[in-house]
């Protein structure tokens, strides 16, 4: 009998051994009942959350404005004539009525006196006009005639008497006289203009705001100037223009500052804080803001029940470390890592942030350069 090569017997045998596997390995599809699906996971995507409530936060807006005396004005000459004395001398403070120059008068406290007289005469004459008419011993036209000259004498005091004081002029008002341009012996003609009175007591802060600013401002709003040697002055808000100007769209608005100490500071230029109305505020990092599909400014964060929500935000103020703004649910549950991976409604599993934002706390003794508004305490 012939015999089976070794090699063809193993070959035979691995064959063999092939079949049986895959008979015995393939029973699983021929069970009755499916075998069990794996654990599906139940959890959505993990996302870091960190709770926080509002805060009271106050803005401010910060222009750069300029310092006005809140009176002044230029002093000019009523009357021709000579200068003859100057009693008060420059950068010397006045009370009102006080004499600032006195004009060669060409005797006109004379002039002054023979018109008195003359009027006191015209009063006699018509008062004895009026009890002969009465009488109906003068006509009617010779007690107007007399009536006409004490009109005539009267009205030659007055004139003489206002060109008395003009060659006296006055302060108006209190104040300090500035810039006195003449001397003594220097002729003045009718409205020429010899100095300046400033009433610097108090200050005007004059400044221009945006249409987007104005909207915000009321007049009694607290403001602070601060001027080029660091140096601060108190007021309010006392003016906001109705009408933009045409050529910058801007408005007009002024500040009323006290200055006890009477530092010369009209004419120069300062920075003017104004203080808003405090706010409630979620503060956050700049980074965690994003457009919803209205273009606007919206956070995205987590409701009771683990689900996204994007909500629509006004922004108070931001720099480049932390935005303040409105608009929030209170308390808060912000995503702080993985907002961009997840969407609308979805159900989320949040991890507690290990580490809060590095926001600064809010203080009142924020700097212009971090930001310009001021958190309150």
């Amino acid at each position: 009998m012939r015999r089976i090569p070794f090699s063809y017997a193993l070959a035979s045998l691995l064959v063999l051994a092939l079949v049986i596997w895959l008979a015995f390995g393939n029973f699983q599809r021929f069970q009755t009942t499916p075998p069990d699906a794996p654990p599906r996971s139940q959890a959505g995507p993990r996302v870091e959350v960190i709770e926080q409530q509002s805060t009271p936060f106050i803005p401010q807006q910060i222009i750069q404005g300029q310092l006005t005396a809140e009176r002044e004005t230029t002093l000019r000459a009523n009357l021709a004539g000579f200068v003859a004395e100057k009693p008060v001398a420059q950068g010397s403070r006045v009370q009102a009525g006080d004499t600032l120059l006195v004009l060669d008068n060409d005797a006109l406290p004379e002039q002054l006196q023979q018109a008195r007289d003359e009027l006191a005469v015209a009063e006699a004459e018509y008062s004895g006009a009026r009890n002969l008419r009465q009488r109906e011993l003068i006509s009617q036209p010779e007690l107007l005639r007399l009536q006409s000259a004490l009109s005539a004498s009267a009205a030659s005091v007055a004139q003489l008497q206002k060109q008395l004081n003009d060659s006296r002029p006055t302060a108006p008002f209190d104040g300090v006289l500035d810039r006195v341009q003449v001397e003594v012996g220097d002729l003045l003609q009718p409205g020429e203009e010899w100095a300046q009175l400033v009433d610097d007591r108090r200050l005007k802060g004059a400044a221009w705001v945006s249409q987007q600013q104005v909207g915000d401002l009321t007049e009694g709003l607290p403001v602070t100037a601060r001027l080029l040697n660091g140096d601060h002055l108190e007021g309010e808000l006392t003016f906001i223009s109705h009408r933009a100007e045409e050529a910058t769209r801007t408005f007009y608005i002024e500040a009323t500052l006290d200055n006890p100490a009477g530092k010369r500071l009209a004419g120069a230029s300062a920075e003017l804080t104004i203080i808003l109305p405090p706010r409630q505020v979620h503060t956050l990092s700049p980074a965690l803001l994003s457009l919803n599909s209205e273009g606007q400014l919206a956070v995205k964060h987590l409701d009771a029940n683990d689900q996204v929500q994007q909500t629509a935000v006004q922004l108070v103020s931001a720099d480049i470390q932390r935005a303040y703004v409105t608009g929030l649910p209170d308390p808060l549950r912000l995503i702080t890592l993985g907002a961009g991976i997840v969407a609308i409604g979805e159900t989320v599993s949040p991890v507690p942030a290990q580490s809060q934002m590095t926001t600064q706390e809010p203080n009142s003794h924020s700097t212009a350069q971090d930001s310009v508004h001021a958190p309150a305490d």
